[in-house]
């Protein structure tokens, strides 16, 4: 069965908001589907639209842009992490990591300051997560006993 990401997953995963996302949907840059109301990418859809190179410099500058922000606040009032895992996956597998972190993040709800980029490149993937050292832990112990 196929899966299927929500606006907010695939502005988790780009680091763009919902509203440019809904632009480039308007666009015709981003194709998805529309259901019961909702947007649905598949990740063809995904791959598509990450692959255009009219997007690709502002993505890119939103996935850096979790570590420069984490390291540029030099004065955080929790205990933080910065988490950047680089693997080599199937294209299979690559999906289940992504779905992975999207739905335990969404579970999180309103609560979470985990900021979170996922970037696929052939067969390598690139995970990033940022926010209270608590949750990240968390979230990375659920990621290694899976």
């Amino acid at each position: 069965m196929e899966k299927f990401y929500t606006i907010n997953e695939l502005a988790l995963m780009t680091g763009l908001t919902t509203r440019t996302l809904r632009n480039y949907l308007q666009m015709n840059v981003l194709t998805g589907e529309k259901v019961n109301g909702a947007w649905q990418f598949t990740e063809e859809d995904i791959s598509e639209f990450l692959a255009n190179p009219s997007v690709q410099p502002s993505i890119q500058a939103k996935k850096n842009a979790v570590v420069f922000d984490f390291l540029a606040d030099r004065k955080k009032k929790t205990n933080e992490i910065c988490f950047v895992l680089d693997v080599n996956v199937s294209a299979e597998e690559a999906e289940e990591i992504s779905g992975f972190f999207c739905e335990k993040i969404n579970q999180l709800g309103g609560n979470s300051r985990i900021r979170f980029s996922f970037e696929r490149n052939g067969e390598s993937v690139r995970v990033m997560l940022t926010g209270e050292e608590i949750q990240v832990k968390q979230l990375l112990e659920e990621y290694y006993q899976k």
